[in-house]
Parts: C-alpha cells; structure tokens; sequence
C-alpha cells in the first residue's frame, strides 16, 4: 500500500488533474491512499475573505464569487453528465454555507481561530470532493473519506496538534473494513475532540499523509509537487542546482527548515521511527525520478548534501561585561522570548559570555527589542549590559550533509569562500552533530553567497566569471571575439562559464545580469545608457555578483583610480592600462596590499610584453626564492617595428607615419618615441622586483632632438622629424658603420633603472629581435651567466587581447 499526496499546484488545473489520474491509473491494483491539497490560490482567497468580512469589507462577497468560478471551471473542464451535476451541487452547497458564516463574521467584526479554521477547511473539502468524482468517472474504484473523522487533534484551531493514540485508532480502524483501492483523503483539515474543524497549519496536507502513513505502515510516501524532487540548492537561484537522489530523513529536515519548501518539515516525523520512505516525485513529469527520503544517505561522496537560506531575519545581540560568569542571562533571555511566543531561529554565544547573539522572524523584531528591553531594564540602566543592537535585513544561508561530521575544512571552506566573495558573516552557528553549518548575511548577498558555495562544494558545477569591461577598442573587440570563440571550450573542459555583465566606452554603458549577446554586443551598447565611471561602479556593486571581474582596456588616469574601489568591492581587477601600476609606488603598494586584504586578484600582465608571460615568470622566480640580479629589454613594440625598418634609403620621418598609420604607435606617436612608455614598463618591472621606485628615478635617455620636443601638436612633431632628419640619419649610419643594430632597451641593474637608443652587436640575443617582438632576459641569483630569454609579439591587438584573457582564465582558476 502506498501513500500519494498531491499539492496545490499539482491540483491547480484540469489539465495537472488529468495527468494525476493517470499516475494512479498506473499503479494498477495497488492498494493507494490520496491525500489533495486545495486547488492553486484557494487557501489565499479564502483567508482573504475571512479578513475581508472580519473588517466589515463587502468584498469578501467578491472573493467568493472567483472561488466559485475556480471551481466551476475545473468541474466543466474535467467532468461530464451525472459526476458533473453532482460536483456543482456540492460545490454551490458548500460555498453557499461559506457566504453564511463570512455574513456572520461580518456582522460582528470578530475572526475567531475557530471560525478561521473552518472557512480554511473548504478548500480541501472541495478539491477532494472533485478529484474523486474525476477518478470514478475513468473507471478508478475510488472513495472519498473526510480526514476529519479519522485524524483528531486538540483545540488550537488553527495549527492543531495532533493526538496520534486516537487518531491512530480511527485510521487503522477505518482502513481495516474499507474494501476500495482508492481512497481519496482531503489534506491538512482535523477535528477536535468536540468535533469542531480545526487545520494543521500551513504545509499540513504533507502532514496528513505522513499521519496516514505511518498508522498504516505504508510501503511509500510519494509526496508529487511541481518540482523533481529536492535539489542541492534552489533552482530558481541556482541555475546549475542539481537533483538529488537519496537523502536521509534529517538532511531533508534541517534543508526544507532552512527553506528548502519541497516538504514539510514536521511530516517527516510521524514516519521516522516507522523508517517509511518518501518519495518527491513531479506531476508534470512524473518519468523523472526525483528524491528518495529514507534512513541513509547515498550517492556521491560530497559531505554536504544541499544548501539553503531563511529570508526575513533579524539578528539581536545582547551584550555587556556584566554577563561574564553570572548564572541565569540565557535562561531570562529565552523565557522572555518564550513568554512572547517569538521563536528563535539561530542561537550563538560567545565562549567569553560577553555577548549572545539571536535571529529571529523579521515579524518579530519590534516586539523583541521592546520585551528584552523591559526583561534587562536594570542591567541596561547601570551599565552592566549595552544597549540592545538590532540588525535587520538579514538572512541565514545553510550547508547540510550528513557526512560533514568529523570532515575537515568544510566549515573554513564555507567561510573562505563566502569572504572571498565580499559576503560579510554576522553570526555564525554550528550543531555538535556537525550536519549543519549556518551563517547569518546581509539579505542582499543572499544570491552571490549561495551560488558561490555551490560552485565551491559540487565540483561538477561550471564556475562562473561574471566580466565588467570597460574600453572597447580594438584590443577589446579582439578580447570580445576570442571569449566567444572559446565560450564552449571552456564549458566543456574546464567547467569555466564567462558572462560579460557589463561594457563600457568613452560614450555609453549597458548591463545584463544574464549576459551580454556575444554576438551582438556592439548594438546592444549602441543602445546603452550614457557612461560614468561611477556609474559603472555602482552597478557593479549594484549586481553584486559572485567572481566578479572588472577589466580596464583603456588607458585612461580616472578609470586607473577607481582600482582600489573594485578591489574593496571584492571585484577582481585585470589591467591593460599601465598608468596604475606605474603611477606613485604609494598607490601601487596601496593596491598589493588591497588585493591581499580582500583575497581578489590585481593582475597587469598585459602591462609588460602583451600577452608575453613577463611579469607571471618574474613572480615565480621571486617566489620560488630567486633574486633578480639585472634585467635587460626592449618593450616596445612600437619602437622596435620602427628601427627595423629604419633603413639608409627610407627616412625616419617615413617610417614613423607608417607606424602611426598601421596602429604600432599611439595617434600622438610622442609617446611611444619620448621612451615615457618603456620606462613605465621596466618601472613595473622593478617594483615586481621588490624595488621602490618611481618613474622620476629611472634614467631616460632620449634620441629625440630638443626641436623634436619642442613640437606643441602632433603635425609640428612630424614636421621636426623632416626637419631634423639628418640626426636620425647619423644614428643609423653609426649603428651600421658598427655593424650594430638599433634597439630601444630597458635595463635594471644594481637597484637602478634607465632606457634609451643602444647600438646592438651581431650575436646579442637582441640584434636580430624582428618586427613588433620583444625580448627579456632575467639575470638571476640561478642564471647568472646564461639568462632566461622570453621572446615573442610584444603588441598588437590580438595578443594583447590573449594576455587579457590569460589573466582573466588564472583568476577563473585560482
């Protein structure tokens, strides 16, 4: 014999009424027990109506009328001829007796528990009524009993206790001569002793069958909602939430008392000591296979099973030096509350009994402060207890699992990864059975704490990289169209999902918390709304998304200082732009040290060779124990193009427009031939190095002419280039008549950085450096002689965009 109770949802249709019908059709000659819900919103409108009448608000009339036409609906679209006639008739009787007592209530203006509990009580009453009628109509051998004579309970009418001596009697008894292989039960109504309707409280169809259940001994609880079973977090939050396929009894009661609302938590108990198991099945697709409750637990063997969260907390704290070592404070808190009837839903106290900390319902909260207050008037009064701290807006989030006892490192795990993603903890409790890990957090990280514990305890799940760029030129574009084409790759191996929430130009911003279009990202900023560097920021902080990561491809000052906002945001930071971390070395230890503080990667490596592994190599040559001893390179690809092909029958003032027009240089090529940009690589060089330097100490010795650095605007620089064209002439002539090559290069040696022009001679590592590349050679304390050589493409928009990429992949993967 088994058991079957269907919710609201799984009854809100004729349609979902139809499939029911066919789940028991498929069980063939099987003994089963049926215990509904009320149709979808039913229970709502009827307590709308009962508050509508208790305030004299004629409204209620109206309320009755849709729960009418409800009913009628389904009847029409579910029945035929006799059962037809006779759901109405019992439809419109029963609901005509509802109008009579909601006039009454009326007239005195008084809701009583008494009168609520049986207005409540029509919604199961007709829902069973009609299901049975539907089931008889297809040739099911179906009867209908009234809970109400079988399940007894004591006078709190509106959320009974049941007597389960009585009540088990009426059940056993009952079944015993009942013949039908149907029975057709309605859920979450009782009676008292006095044969008054009272109801089990909210959730309480799930009770009554477990009741039934367990009097019976049945095979199976199957337990058939709207969803396939429980799941390792809320789906509806977590979009990679998992099923689960076997749960013990006490996981799936402290998960669906943490929130998890796919059952009841008190059903669960009138079949523990049974060993009953239950099932979660789904109505609308009854072929999955949902959750099985039993004993044990078993599956895979990760010690936490699931994780959940209660909304709508607050947290009180009672604290004072007073406390210390005096019997009887937590005995004189919790009767105060007790007194109140406030349940209290977390419980922490600090093992120096200065403070103990409690959350509650936010419901509640007004009304505590006010009876603690009154319960420690005295303390508060001379001192000996501060006065009490409220904080609201609060919510407690749960990992649970019966294998986490005694399993190291799941509570540091669980602490490291919500601080790693900026989710301050408030409070933290954890049972001696250790199956049950809580923290109390600000409501608004309730989303970002989840999903972040989700990614960090079910290795299955994809990681997800929430992305926030801002500079959408060609580098960007690149970064955009190479994060697109390896979208699907790094799902499949490994496991990285990357979203681009937010981009950014000069002009325009635009945000997707679900994910810009790859494809059309371009139009969809087009469309955006006009561009703020603290715009872009509070939006960020606004989404409040795990792993976030802002990226700047600019190379603009304002947006290099808003580094250090993200980075106390918990947003993770990869800088194109080398103004940051070549800018005062105050400000650059300031964001080292930020970055450590709040646990999210600062990554430049863009800032030094492009997407050439430069700084990542230095940082694990320091690590691992080497000393930089002298370094030696030439970083500019810019400058390197143009001295290549610098040659006796071209001009400089040539080779510098094609460089300008082909995009090696910046639109002012001043820059990159003032040398300013190499010194500001090989600074970010030394200070990887462990030196503390600023760019003012680096030695910069320029080719260019004083004519060529009077020049006030770009077209006078080139004019002086013509001008001064046969200085650049000696330069080369000189190289050649040395058999040397021209090379721009940056040196650190002895704690002291320079750059300027070299003559390069044949055999050096540098001389046949070609096109656009660069090279580094680290002297170390373990290459003294023979140094590590890094060599490669030094700019250019795809690989820069590469390096970018690197970086973004390492923070994924950290």
């Amino acid at each position: 014999m088994k058991v079957l109770k269907f919710g609201g949802t799984s009854v809100g249709s004729s349609e979902n009424i139809k499939k029911i019908i066919n789940i028991i059709s498929s069980n063939g000659e099987e003994k089963q027990i049926i215990v509904v819900s009320a149709f979808a919103k039913v229970t709502n409108l009827l307590l709308e109506a009962a508050q509508l009448a208790s305030i004299k608000k004629t409204a209620y009339a109206s309320v009755v009328d849709e729960i009418t036409s409800i009913h009628h609906q389904i009847i029409y679209k579910l029945l035929t001829d006799k059962a037809k006639n006779d759901a109405l008739r019992f439809v419109n009787e029963k609901l005509t007796n509802l109008k009579s007592v909601l006039d009454s209530i009326s007239l005195i203006s008084e809701l009583s528990p008494k009168s609520e509990a049986n207005i409540v009580s029509h919604g199961e009453l007709l829902s069973s009524f009609i299901i049975t009628k539907a089931l008889q109509e297809n040739a099911i051998e179906a009867t209908r009993k009234d809970t109400r004579e079988l399940i007894t309970t004591n006078t709190n009418y509106t959320n009974a206790s049941v007597n389960f001596e009585i009540s088990n009697k009426n059940i056993q008894k009952y079944f015993k001569s009942n013949e039908a292989n149907v029975t057709v039960l309605p859920g979450f109504i009782a009676s008292s002793e006095h044969k008054d309707t009272t109801v089990l409280g909210r959730g309480g169809s799930d009770y009554t069958a477990a009741i039934i259940a367990a009097a019976l001994n049945a095979d199976v609880l199957e337990i058939w909602t709207d969803v396939s079973g429980m799941f390792t977090a809320n789906p509806s939050i977590v979009s990679q939430a998992m099923p689960i396929e076997q749960i013990s009894y006490v996981e799936a009661m402290e998960l669906s008392h943490f929130g998890a609302k796919v059952i009841y938590p008190p059903t669960i108990h009138p079949i523990l000591k049974k060993e009953i198991p239950i099932k979660i099945k789904n109505t609308l697709k009854p072929e999955d296979q949902g959750t099985l409750i039993g004993k044990t637990s078993k599956g895979k063997k990760n010690p936490v099973k699931g994780i959940s969260h209660i909304d709508n907390v607050t947290l009180i704290t009672l604290e004072g030096s007073g406390m210390v070592g005096i019997p009887g404070f937590s005995k004189r808190l919790f009767e105060t509350l007790a007194v109140e009837k406030i349940n209290v839903k977390l419980i922490t106290q600090a093992s120096s009994e200065h403070s103990i900390c409690i959350a509650i319902d936010d419901c509640n909260a007004d009304l505590a402060k006010i009876a603690i207050d009154n319960a420690f008037e005295f303390e508060i009064l001379k001192g000996r207890i501060k006065p009490l701290e409220v904080e609201k807006n609060l919510s407690i989030i749960a990992i649970v699992g019966d294998k986490m006892k005694s399993h190291q490192g799941i509570s540091g795990k669980m602490f490291g990864t919500l601080g790693k993603n900026n989710v301050n903890i408030r409070a933290i409790a954890q049972g001696a059975s250790e199956r049950n890990i809580s923290a109390v957090i600000a409501a608004k990280d309730v989303k970002k704490g989840i999903n972040s514990l989700h990614e960090s305890f079910f290795k299955n799940n994809n990681k997800q990289l929430n992305l926030f760029i801002t500079g959408v030129g060609n580098v960007g574009a690149k970064l955009i169209e190479q994060i697109a084409q390896q979208h699907q790759f790094l799902l499949d191996n490994l496991n990285i999902n990357i979203r681009i929430i937010g981009l950014s130009n000069s002009k325009k911003m635009v945000f997707d918390d679900e994910g810009i279009h790859l494809s059309s990202w371009k139009k969809q900023l087009k469309n955006g709304e006009k561009a703020s560097l603290g715009g872009f920021l509070d939006q960020v902080k606004k989404l409040n998304l795990r792993n976030s990561v802002f990226v700047d491809i600019t190379a603009n000052a304002d947006v290099a200082s808003m580094y250090s906002k993200y980075l106390k945001n918990s947003t993770a930071v990869v800088a194109c732009n080398k103004i940051a971390s070549s800018a005062n070395y105050k400000n650059y230890k300031e964001l080292k040290e930020l970055s450590r503080e709040y646990n999210v990667p600062y990554l430049f490596e863009t800032n030094v060779g492009a997407g050439l592994p430069i700084i990542d190599t230095l940082n694990n040559l320091i690590t691992s124990g080497d000393q930089v001893v002298k370094i030696q390179a030439v970083l500019s690809g810019s400058l390197n193009f143009i001295f290549n092909n610098f040659k006796e029958n071209t001009s400089f003032y040539t080779i510098v427009k094609q460089a300008q027009e082909e995009g090696y240089t910046e639109p002012d090529p001043r820059i990159d031939l003032s040398g300013v940009d190499v010194a500001r690589k090989i600074l970010i060089l030394a200070r990887e190095s462990g030196l503390k330097i600023n760019l003012e100490d680096i030695e910069n010795n320029s080719f260019l002419t004083k004519n060529n650095n009077k020049a006030e605007s770009v077209d006078d620089f080139f004019n002086s280039l013509k001008t001064d064209a046969n200085h650049f002439n000696d330069l080369l002539k000189s190289a050649n008549n040395n058999n040397c090559q021209l090379k721009y290069v940056a040196e650190l040696s002895n704690g002291k950085a320079k750059v300027g022009l070299k003559e390069i001679p044949l055999g050096h590592p540098f001389y046949n450096l070609e096109g656009k590349d660069n090279i580094v050679m680290f002297y170390t304390k373990r290459y003294p002689e023979q140094p590590m050589i890094i060599k490669g493409a030094g700019a250019g928009a795809d690989v820069t965009a590469s390096g970018l990429f690197a970086d973004i992949i390492k923070i994924a993967n950290n």
